[in-house]
């Protein structure tokens, strides 16, 4: 009833829990956006930037401070370690903000902080089109559909791209406003003052109130022209004197196509934090709700969504969960020919994973890669603790023809010791994780509480219920055998004289005649782990196949939206010609990032097994792109870790004062590194030479004349730049803005400008050319920072047959080859720091769950030797483990790691069972070497049985078949490949340790032995 009611708990919990692909492993990560409209990067950085840092940055837990600067915006984005907690992060950021606005710009305008990370992949994409205008699909994208996804829980953003908003345009004829003496100042004036409702106060008469309103709102666009913006001697002039009023559109800077079409895109981007799955199903639960209210004609097509690929990650954990449980049993009926014994044994699988589903749901687990992988290979270990009791009692009825209920008795209590051992020297491997720190343990944390649970229900099961079970059903065996001469043969001498015993026997005596021969072999081969390990690269996490694909272009520094766009289309198509490819979405540069030279193209394609690899379609896509070598084109793969530039696989942040010299330095580097045969996809940030016309103003001239700077910026970004909203224009409950600019052939002639009037204190109104001159030069286009320093950030991604520590070195190698000035230095972010951090962690894992191993074992045996000999096997199986990663093609990664750390707890598993043995018969008074022979011949069946049940339990794991097989197929390929290689060795390494132990220790005995004493003489 004990195991049934923890059954019943966990079903009920299973049914409860969420689904994810990975655990909760967002870093800590708060964003500021700030903005000053008409500022250069420059300027943003010197009057914005560099005072929110300096408050910011005494924020504590900060880990990297990232800052994205273009013309009048900036990000900020400081990045916490991960133990931080994301929400008092946020307040920390948003109160230092806060206090810095002093210390900014009085037109500057308040920041923006949130969670949601701007350049993180967007978790579902839609593309919105139909007959009607991009304008009308604009409206109903933004006030129909986008409204209605923001209000669903966890979304953290909606960001909408290709489409033209509704917007009031005022557009000047620069040759009236001089006919009239008007500058862009006057206009600006007059629409702000004639375009306004306030209240104005209230009436009140004995018992009633009425409030006082005025109207003075532009009740339609046509009104605008109206407006009145000077009487001139009597008459007035008004806007449509000098230009007309519009009801159109925002400027066209980003468009958007799916298979080929145009479409306005919505990027809905999840809080920091919150489940994947859950949001996706509201956002879809949302859009359903929201799909009939549309007009006719409108379509709204899901183009991608992250749910997909979990969903079929989960499935296909299950998958191999349920199919694992399944070959581990059948190993249980090759050894022993009985369905129950088979019943038996196999009861523990299910009983220790149900179970341990309610320790998730009390942990707020969810259901995703780690915790199904901890399961999955929980598989062939929790059935092993029932195989070795199930097995001693089976061998108590056959040899020792004892009936079931007391031999289940008797066994049962001989292997305890060897159980609690096996099993706790296997959970305690998982208490290093505690001191693990990063991402190492995000992912750890639910893995090695899942399978330390489902192992330690397994024993409870195996001390329970498999002697329960056993003393019911299994029977003792009534045929009987003959001899040659005649002569019954006895049960027991049939269950030892297998042929398998025979063989094993005979080699094992003939080890323990030659020891050193085995002692020399078990040397070389953990020598051999120093040379393998040349031979196996190093990478954060293999690269999974998602089915998608991102190209980024970055066209010529002053190229257009319309050249950007043709480009752009014209590379899609080519992609989308490509067998394997179903559709294609190509758009303008996603999240924070918005320059209209700059695109990217989303690849979407068929399932894994209806086309070629990943790497190979990555490749098909290059061979397309290569002849736009110019656009600098650059390949992404969806990571676990999301993001874009932000996760890149190679990200060096070049350091330093002056960011014009590094641009230089970051030049020679990529040039250096687009030869290195282990990148491709390299690129660097180079946004200092941006095409721009200066005015350059005469400043003794136009103090002379009584002009002043601010007029003149003013004048210039009014007419030229149309984004600065005048006003507003209320229809409905809606408003839309109101801005102001140059009829299309003027704002496009440089020579307008210099045409331009602007107020002078002496003359009343100047040309602009009277007092500045127009030049051609180069400008930032954009400036980042890292850790309060300069940065120019070069990208680059790993080669297909190379490794990431690999090419992380390669990287390292060029900049020490080129050479770096004094006060400049480059460092790695992204996936390289994540690797070298998870390596730390990895290796400090391993050393201590060692430590702990031995400590626990000398606590089990009562003694400091034999545990010794039980960890000799550990360091044999690492060179096994990576020669099954080279042997699979397969890299040293976060997983495969795992897997030797795994590998570790169960191969001394066999150790156990052979010394608690090879003790116990030597306490009933056997000779070493019998002892020896004997013990180990008995623990052959059981050590046999649960090696191969873990096999089998992994195969499904190692064949890599479903979504995620490519990450989690590594720990399964390290622990078969190191498990089956070691399994021979350390079946006479143990034995052989423990004959050399025994030995040395009985020669030590009889060295220290007291010499017997004189016999006394007779008489005395």
């Amino acid at each position: 009833m004990l195991i049934m009611f923890l059954v019943v708990m966990g079903i009920f919990s299973f049914a409860q829990l969420g689904v994810d692909l990975f655990p909760k492993s967002d870093p800590a990560q708060a964003f500021v956006r700030v903005r000053l409209p008409g500022s250069s990067p420059e300027e943003m950085v010197s009057q914005v930037v560099l005072p929110l840092e300096e408050s910011i940055a005494s924020v504590s837990g900060i880990d990297e401070l990232k800052a994205y600067v273009f013309e009048g915006e900036a990000m900020i984005s400081p990045t916490f370690v991960l133990e931080r907690d994301i929400n008092e992060a946020t307040e920390d950021v948003r109160e230092k903000v806060s206090g810095a606005m002093r210390n900014l710009p009085p037109n500057v305008l308040p920041p923006v902080v949130q969670k949601a990370d701007p350049d993180s992949d967007p978790v579902i994409t839609l593309a919105i089109s139909g007959s009607r205008t991009v304008r009308e699909i604009t409206e109903i994208a933004d006030k129909q559909i986008r409204r209605a996804l923001e209000t669903v829980d966890g979304v953290g953003g909606v960001d909408l791209s290709g489409g033209r908003a509704r917007q009031i345009n005022l557009m000047m004829d620069l040759n009236k406003l001089n006919a009239y003496n008007l500058t862009a100042q006057d206009v600006q004036t007059a629409v702000v003052a004639e375009n306004i409702e306030a209240p104005g106060g209230r009436i009140v008469r004995g018992p009633t109130e009425v409030g006082v309103r005025t109207l003075g709102r532009v009740v339609g666009v046509p009104e605008f022209g109206n407006i009145i913006i000077k009487n001139i001697r009597g008459a007035p002039i008004r806007v449509r004197d000098v230009g007309y009023a519009e009801d159109g559109m925002a400027e066209r800077r980003s468009f958007s196509y799916f298979n080929g079409k145009p479409a306005v895109t919505l990027d809905i981007r999840r809080q920091i934090g919150v489940n994947t799955v859950n949001v996706v199903e509201s956002v879809l639960k949302k859009l359903e709700s929201v799909k009939p209210t549309l007009p006719p004609g409108v379509r709204v097509d899901v183009v991608k969504q992250q749910a997909t690929y979990i969903k079929n990650s989960v499935k296909a954990l299950e998958e191999h969960l349920v199919l694992g449980s399944l070959l581990a049993s059948f190993i249980v009926w090759l050894f022993i020919r009985d369905l129950r014994t088979v019943l038996i044994s196999s009861i523990a699988i299910p009983t220790s994973i149900i179970t341990t589903f309610t320790v998730m749901k009390a942990m707020d687990m969810t259901l995703n890669s780690m915790t199904l992988l901890g399961l999955t290979l929980a598989v062939g270990i929790v059935i092993d603790d029932a195989i070795i009791v199930l097995e001693n009692i089976h061998r108590y009825i056959e040899e020792k023809d004892m009936p079931p209920i007391e031999a289940a008795i008797h066994a049962t209590r001989e292997i305890s010791l060897a159980v609690v051992a096996t099993t706790i020297s296997l959970v305690i491997i998982f208490v290093p994780i505690a001191f693990m720190t990063g991402y190492a343990r995000r992912y750890l944390n639910q893995f090695g509480w899942t399978m330390a649970m489902a192992i330690m229900v397994s024993m409870l099961v195996a001390f329970t219920l498999t002697p329960s079970l056993s003393s019911r059903l299994l029977r003792r065996p009534k045929r009987k055998e003959e001899t040659p001469e005649g002569q019954p043969v006895k049960r027991a001498e049939r269950h030892r004289n297998t042929f398998l015993d025979r063989i094993y026997v005979a080699t094992l005596d003939w080890s323990l005649h030659h020891r050193w021969v085995i002692t020399t072999i078990a040397v070389l081969v953990f020598a051999s782990t120093f040379v393998v390990n040349r031979y196996v690269g190093r990478d954060w996490m293999p690269q999974e196949d998602q089915a998608e694909l991102g190209v980024g272009l970055e066209l010529p520094e002053g190229s257009s939206i319309q050249e950007t766009e043709r480009v752009t289309t014209e590379l899609a198509s080519k992609i989308e010609k490509i067998p394997g490819v179903i559709s294609v979405m190509s758009s303008t540069s996603l999240g924070f990032v918005n320059r209209v030279n700059m695109s990217n193209i989303t690849v979407l394609l068929a399932p894994e097994g209806e086309r070629p690899s990943i790497m190979e379609m990555g490749r098909q896509v290059r061979a397309a792109a290569r002849d736009y070598a110019y656009t600098r084109p650059r390949l992404t793969f969806p990571n676990v870790l999301g993001g874009r530039d932000t996760y890149a696989p190679i990200r060096g942040q070049l350091l330093g004062p002056d960011l014009r010299a590094m641009v230089d330095m970051a030049r020679q580097i990529m040039i250096e590194m687009q030869k290195e045969p282990a990148l491709v996809d390299v690129k660097a940030n180079l946004n200092l030479n941006d095409p721009e016309y200066q005015v350059v103003i005469d400043r003794p001239l136009a103090s002379d004349l009584g002009v002043r700077v601010s007029d003149i910026a003013g004048a210039v970004r009014l007419l030229m730049s149309g984004e600065d909203q005048l006003s507003t224009f209320k229809e409905g409950s809606e408003q839309y803005p109101v801005t102001m600019r140059l009829l299309p052939g003027q704002r496009d002639d440089p020579a307008a400008l210099s045409r331009l009037l602007v107020p002078s204190a002496r003359l009343g109104l100047i040309r602009l050319d009277s007092i500045a001159k127009l030049e051609r030069g180069l400008g930032p286009a954009r400036i980042d920072r890292f850790n309060r320093q300069f940065a120019v950030s070069l990208y680059g991604n790993v080669a297909p047959g190379h490794a990431l520590g690999e090419a992380a070195s390669a990287t390292q190698a060029i900049v020490d080859r080129v050479g770096l000035p004094p006060g400049y230095n480059m460092v790695f972010s992204g996936q390289v720091k994540i690797l070298e951090e998870t390596t730390t962690n990895m290796i400090l894992a391993i050393a201590l769950a060692s430590i702990f191993m031995y400590m626990v074992l000398a606590a089990q045996f009562e003694s400091l030797v034999h545990p010794f000999i039980i960890l000799l096997t550990l360091p044999l199986s690492i060179p096994f483990a990576l020669i099954s990663l080279t042997a699979t093609g397969r890299t040293l990664n976060l997983f495969s790691a795992l897997g030797v750390l795994l590998l570790l707890g169960i191969v001394k598993k066999n150790g156990i069972l052979q010394i608690d043995y090879m003790n116990r018969l030597r306490a009933g008074g056997w000779k070493l070497h019998e002892a020896i022979l004997e013990a180990n011949r008995v623990r052959l069946r059981p050590i046999l049985m649960t090696t191969f049940s873990i096999i089998a339990g992994l195969i499904p794991t190692a064949v890599g078949i479903g979504s995620g097989a490519q990450q989690r197929s590594a720990i399964a390929v390290t622990i078969i490949g190191g498990q089956t290689l070691c399994l021979v060795l350390t079946l006479l390494v143990v034995p052989v340790g423990y004959s050399l132990l025994e030995s040395a220790k009985a020669l030590f005995s009889r060295g220290r032995a007291p010499a017997p004493a004189e016999a006394p003489a007779m008489g005395d």
